[in-house]
Order: structure tokens, then sequence, then C-alpha cells
């Protein structure tokens, strides 16, 4: 069974993570095929939006750790920033449909995409810090934007979670829903997208977009070597094998 689900129907293709049994946390080779999807539907006529969605219980439980540690660095070349690269980029309309946990990256990525529907059921959290690494996909830039310093200092600082209410609030996402009804609701607003005139939807997104496109791809571009080089010393380290030993880590010595 495939991890990534793709299908195009109607204009709209829709990615489904599709690990339930590991709460959809992301390997390299799960990243690589968001990548090649999104790469691909760049190019292609057919696709005039994409949904990206997960299970009405959890959208993902972030990186698969024990694939983190044994993969490739973390270098602008590898899958996971290749992914970051083509969604921040992406010209096409994103709506993505969010339910149960979010964590890290299944928090980070909804930055970038254009609609957001959730389950009342999503759970956010940004636990760079307490991994001992730092944030990504141009967080520590779009995060503060939209929450505002102090709030983005609880959740990039501390780490804290937020539910679906105070993502609403401060305009992360569009509207709440019961969880079975999320992917239902982005899929329906995709095909409206889907409907409508393209070269108007590519140039409403770019000029909305475009204020911060330097901005985001350049933040991007310097947290991903600092995101590398924290990933391998002794605090990340720490955390990671105490996740794997289902421990408490010590940082008292980092």
């Amino acid at each position: 069974m495939t991890d990534i689900l793709s299908h195009t129907e109607a204009g709209v293709l829709t990615l489904t993570l599709n690990r339930v049994s590991k709460k959809n946390s992301l390997t390299f080779a799960m990243y690589a095929a968001l990548a090649d999807a999104l790469e691909q539907a760049g190019g292609d006529k057919a696709v005039r939006a994409v949904v990206i969605q997960g299970h009405e219980t959890i959208f993902s439980a972030g990186n698969d750790i024990a694939d983190f540690l044994n993969g490739p660095a973390a270098t602008m070349d590898s899958p996971v920033f290749r992914f970051l690269r083509a969604i921040s980029t992406f010209a096409k309309p994103i709506v993505a449909s969010v339910c149960g946990p979010a964590v890290g990256i299944g928090t980070t990525l909804l930055l970038h995409c254009d609609l957001v529907y959730a389950g009342d059921n999503a759970a956010f959290s940004l636990p760079f810090v307490n991994l001992g690494v730092c944030p990504e996909a141009g967080s520590s830039l779009l995060v503060p934007q939209l929450m505002g310093y102090p709030r983005a200092a609880e959740v990039l600082l501390l780490g804290e979670p937020f539910m679906a209410e105070t993502a609403l609030e401060i305009g992360m996402i569009n509207r709440i829903v019961p969880p079975a009804e999320a992917n239902a609701l982005a899929q329906r607003q995709a095909l409206k997208l889907a409907a409508k005139p393209m070269t108007s939807l590519l140039e409403t997104k770019r000029l909305m977009k475009k204020a911060q496109a330097t901005a985001v791809a350049e933040r991007i571009a310097e947290e991903a070597p600092i995101f590398g080089r924290m990933m391998v010393e002794p605090a990340a380290q720490e955390a990671f094998n105490a996740f794997m030993a289902k421990r408490k880590p010590d940082f008292s010595k980092f």
C-alpha cells in the first residue's frame, strides 16, 4: 500500500497521506512522492487545484524520527526541502483538510496552502525546540507574521500546541467542521476553484504572495542548513533517542 495516494478528477489533484498506522508520519520517500506530484502538477494543464488531506483522526505526526535518523542529511537537495520548495512556490491553488494532530511539518506545510479546513478535533503543534532543532518551511518568518510575536513565542519557543479554535481566530484556517466532513468540504472548495478561469487564479495568487515570496524563499534557505546541522548535534540526538526509548529527554547538559 502506497503511503501517498494520488488521484486526479475534474481538475483536482488529491494527495492523501495514507500511513495512518504510523500516524501519517512522513518519511523521505513520502516527501519525494509529494514533491514529485506537485512538480508534475505545476505543468499539467489537467490539474487546476490541489487538495492535501489526511485521515479524519490524524493529519500528520510530523517527521518519522526513525527514518530521519537513518536518512540523508537535511540539505536543500534532500526530499524534505524539495517538497518545501515545491509547495511554497506552487502557482495553483492548494486546499488542505486537517483533522486530528498536525505536528511540525504537519502544521508548517499549511502556511503555504491557500484554503485550510479543519475538523474540530484538529490540534496543531510546532515542537522544534523540544526536539533540539529549529523551525522549517519558513515558519520562523510566517508564524510571527500570522500570530504576532507573543503567541508565536509560545508555539515556537515553548512548543505548546493550539487547537482549531485558536487557528481559526488567528486566520490560519478558514473553517471548522466535524472531522467526518472536512475532506468532503475541501473537495467541494477545490472543485469550485477548478471551475474558475485559471489565468485569473494564477495571477491573483501570485499578486497576493508577491510581497513576501522572496522573503519566504530566503528564510527556507536560511533555515535548511541550520536545521541540518542541529539534527546531528547532541541536543537533537538526545531528543530523538528519548523519543525512540519512550522516555523524557534530559537537556540539562546541552
